[in-house]
């Protein structure tokens, strides 16, 4: 089944001072990244507080094994699994401009592989509740940041 496009973020050309995403680079507005669940399963999470840390995250509370979707055409920048996020990946748009950073996955779609390409759409990897997640909440932790050609930096607010 092909995602139906939602308008919930676009891009924008800054992500300085946490930009609110919304409204700006050209090109078609990003997916949204759980297709199972309407956007208002979002929850409004991005400046919540994690221990000493802001969460700079959007929740996305799915049933588990729900499908995650790239939200723009891209390069699968890294896949591991750590502490805190559990099964992650990062994703590099075209021109690695920004990083979309998914977390607390069940685990990956077959064949998918770093450096590989993924188009708009293509099934990631599926929701789940991995690393510090509470088991019985499987979401997607979801964040897009300034990649400057790498997988950290600035968070920006989706």
């Amino acid at each position: 089944m092909e995602p139906v496009p939602v308008t919930w973020l676009t891009r924008t050309g800054s992500v300085a001072g946490m930009t609110l995403l919304c409204m700006g680079m050209s090109g078609p507005e990003l997916l949204f990244p759980v297709p199972a669940v309407p956007p208002s399963a979002m929850a409004n999470s991005f400046f919540d507080r994690r221990g000493d840390q802001i969460h700079h995250a959007v929740d996305i509370m799915a049933p588990r094994h729900s499908e995650v979707v790239a939200v723009a055409v891209g390069t699968i920048a890294r896949m591991m699994n750590n502490a805190a996020g559990g099964i992650v990946i990062y994703q590099f748009s075209s021109g690695q401009r920004f990083c979309d950073y998914c977390a607390h996955l069940q685990g990956y779609a077959e064949d998918l592989a770093e450096g590989q390409t993924v188009r708009r759409g293509q099934v990631l990897g599926y929701v789940g509740s991995s690393g510090n997640a509470s088991e019985d909440a499987p979401h997607l932790h979801f964040t897009s940041r300034g990649s400057r050609g790498r997988t950290s930096g600035g968070a920006a607010r989706p």
